[in-house]
This record gives structure tokens, C-alpha cells and sequence, in this order.
């Protein structure tokens, strides 16, 4: 038997949802067990590794420890935020910084929820994670939400008993990279699963009574699939009826495969306005459901594209209806805005400050009409 690896300290990956802001991160996994979609510049050049049992027991163990000093510090001092800077006084300096911060983090999050890293946790044996998730709670019994990102192919090969073991033992949100339900499109990015096995993953977690969220990814299958990207998709989420969708609009870093496709002109990307037409589909086919639709990640153009379905439908596709019926110089106009934070929402084109500072930047940049898909890809670039 090969030996355990030698406890090292506390680890964190490099990823979370950005509904897990406030969350404690807990890595069970390194890296991605698949790692082979193009559109993902995550993992790339690493080994996926399981992290010895042990060890993320030990994390959580030395977590807690530093918890309760946070917390007697903060009681010591009424409760203050000074407390929370003065009990890094208390400790050693050979502390282990990275589970001491996210502790401080976890704190200042209200204790509330924990996210199990990396891309796919729900891939280590189900004993094992049902003895994670039983620690994880008798350390904070007080938590209300535990959430791991999961890949479809991965769920539907887990018995429907164990799905439920998870959720006895407290997981209760999963997230989903859908991204399409389009097969042509899955197949393209390599995503290793295709429509048939996305619908029954997210109907095995629905039928197991946790949380799920599945993301959409607008852009993915490029000009040449666009239609049947959105029209898919949304069929897709139809059968299965997910607590949430989030909205991931495509972004391509340099470090993802599919950024040299795009170079080579084998993927045709679609700028902003191309995307939102895609987007405008989408929402439409939407029927027959009640989940929540999210536009909570600073690359999508419509924040305020966030409601719940049915009854919001119509309101999050007025929004995207608007911005198309806009002529080319306010589309312009917002998405410089938009994407350099001059503008948070359409709305803001009929706030003379903001309307002026995108204006600004659109000289600065030297952004027109027939520019304007180049110069959104070189500001988004700067923060993926």
C-alpha cells in the first residue's frame, strides 16, 4: 500500500462560485478529474490528486481552533471588528496563515456556509465524504448550507442512496457546469457528458432533495451554434427544473483551448450584442419551471437579468430586449460601461454622470461600433 502524503498545512484551491463569497472553503480534491474543456483555463498543466481523508479533517479541525480564538477575541472585546485583529495577536507566527484567514473570512461570512473544493468533490468515495460532511457539522452545527461543484458524468453514476446519504449528512447545494445542452456543442468544448446525462444527473440531485444549480453559458457554441446552444440548453433545464440557473457569459483567457481555436478562426465568438440575441432565446424557452435565474458573475452584461420563473420571465427578457433595440452607438456606450464599471445596468445610460464617464472611457480606449467586440475581449481578459 502506497504510503499518505505528509500533512502539509491547510489548502485552498483557486476557484468558488461567487455565491460562496463568504463561505468556508474546504479542499477535499486537487484539481479537475477530467480537465479537458476548452473553455476552462483552470487545472491546465496539473494533476488531479484526492486529498488524503486525514488531512481535510485535520483542516477542519484547525479551523475550528482558530474560530473559537476569533470569536473569544471578539467577545473579549465586544464584539467588534477590532477583535477580529486583535486575536491574530494570540497566535504564534508560525501559525498556518491560510486556514487562520479563512477562518477570519468564515467569520465575517455570519458562519453560514462552506464550499468543498475542487471541480469535483462528489468523485471521492461516498464514505468518505459522508465522513467529511458529518465532521464538518459537528464542528459548526450551526451551518445552514454545504456546497460542492459536481460534473454530471460523475452524479449519475452515484446511487440514488447515496445521493441521499449526502444530503441526510448535511450537503444541500450542488452546482452543475451544464454550460449547453446542446450535444453538438458539448462535444465541441469537450465537455465529457452530453444532454442525455446532464438531464438525468440534475434530476437524480433534485429527486435527492438538495439544492441544485446548473450554469449556462451563452456564447459557447460560438456563431455557427448559437440557436442550438440556447434552444437546447433551455429544453434541457426544462426537464429538469433546477433550484437555480447562473449565467456565465463566454470569456476566453489565453490559457483556454479554445482561445486558439478562436485565433485560428475554427470557433467564430460572438461579441456582446450577438450574445445578448442568444441570451434573449434562451430566456424565452424557458417554460413550465420554477427556478431561479442568477446573473451573479461580473462577466455577464445584464446584472439586473436575475428573477424567478415564470412570473419574472417577461422582465428579465424586457431587459435584453432593450438593450437590442438600442441603436449601435448606446450599445457601444453601455457595454464600455458596462465592462470598465462605469454602468451596473441599462439603466444607467439615462444617468448623465455615468453616461459621460462611458463616454470617457469609449475616447480613452479609442472604442467605436466596429471595434467595440475587440476592446470588451482586451478589458475582459484583464480580470479572467
Amino acid at each position: 500500500m502506497k504510503p499518505m502524503e505528509p500533512y502539509t498545512g491547510f489548502e485552498q484551491g483557486p476557484i468558488r462560485p461567487p455565491s460562496e463569497a463568504g463561505s468556508l472553503l474546504i479542499r477535499i480534491t486537487r484539481n479537475c478529474p477530467w480537465n479537458r474543456c476548452t473553455f476552462c483555463p483552470v487545472y491546465k498543466g496539473t494533476q488531479f490528486s484526492l486529498r488524503p481523508v486525514a488531512h481535510v479533517l485535520q483542516d477542519i479541525d484547525q479551523v475550528h481552533a482558530y474560530v473559537a480564538s476569533i470569536l473569544n477575541a471578539q467577545k473579549q472585546d465586544g464584539g467588534t471588528a477590532q477583535g477580529v485583529r486583535a486575536s491574530q495577536s494570540i497566535h504564534p507566527k508560525d501559525r498556518d496563515g491560510v486556514a487562520w484567514y479563512a477562518a477570519r473570512n468564515f467569520v465575517a461570512g455570519v458562519m453560514k456556509s462552506i464550499f468543498l473544493q475542487d471541480g469535483n468533490s462528489l468523485i471521492i468515495k461516498p464514505d468518505d465524504l459522508v465522513r467529511i460532511l458529518e465532521h464538518l457539522k459537528q464542528a459548526f452545527p450551526d451551518v445552514e448550507r454545504i456546497t460542492s461543484y459536481a460534473r454530471s458524468h460523475t452524479i449519475a453514476r452515484i446511487s440514488d442512496d447515496d445521493l441521499a446519504r449526502f444530503a441526510a449528512s448535511g450537503l444541500n447545494r450542488i452546482h452543475i457546469g451544464m454550460e449547453s445542452g446542446s450535444d453538438a456543442v458539448l462535444a465541441n468544448v469537450k465537455k465529457g457528458s452530453d444532454k442525455e446525462t446532464q438531464v438525468l444527473a440534475g434530476q437524480k440531485v433534485k429527486r435527492a432533495g438538495i439544492e441544485l444549480s446548473e450554469y449556462y453559458m451563452p456564447g459557447l457554441g460560438g456563431r455557427q451554434l448559437s440557436r442550438e446552444n440556447a434552444l437546447e440548453t433551455a429544453d434541457a433545464l426544462n426537464q429538469i427544473n433546477p433550484d437555480f440557473i447562473r449565467l456565465r457569459w463566454l470569456a476566453l483567457p489565453d490559457a483556454a483551448p479554445l482561445a486558439a481555436q478562436y485565433a485560428s478562426g475554427a470557433f467564430e465568438k460572438m461579441g456582446d450584442v450577438e450574445t445578448a440575441q442568444e441570451l434573449l432565446l434562451f430566456l424565452e424557452s424557458l417554460n413550465g419551471i420554477t427556478s431561479r435565474v442568477k446573473s451573479d458573475h461580473v462577466l455577464n452584461l445584464f446584472p439586473e437579468v436575475n428573477g424567478t420563473l415564470p412570473e419574472d420571465r417577461d422582465k428579465m427578457a424586457a431587459v435584453v430586449k432593450a438593450f437590442l433595440s438600442l441603436n449601435s452607438k448606446d450599445q457601444l456606450v453601455f457595454c464600455i460601461g458596462r465592462r470598465t464599471h462605469r454602468m451596473a445596468r441599462l439603466a444607467d445610460l439615462d444617468d448623465p454622470a455615468k453616461r459621460r464617464s462611458a463616454e470617457q472611457m469609449c475616447d480613452e480606449l479609442g472604442a467605436t461600433e466596429d471595434n467595440m467586440d475587440n476592446i470588451v475581449e482586451s478589458i475582459i481578459k484583464q480580470f479572467i
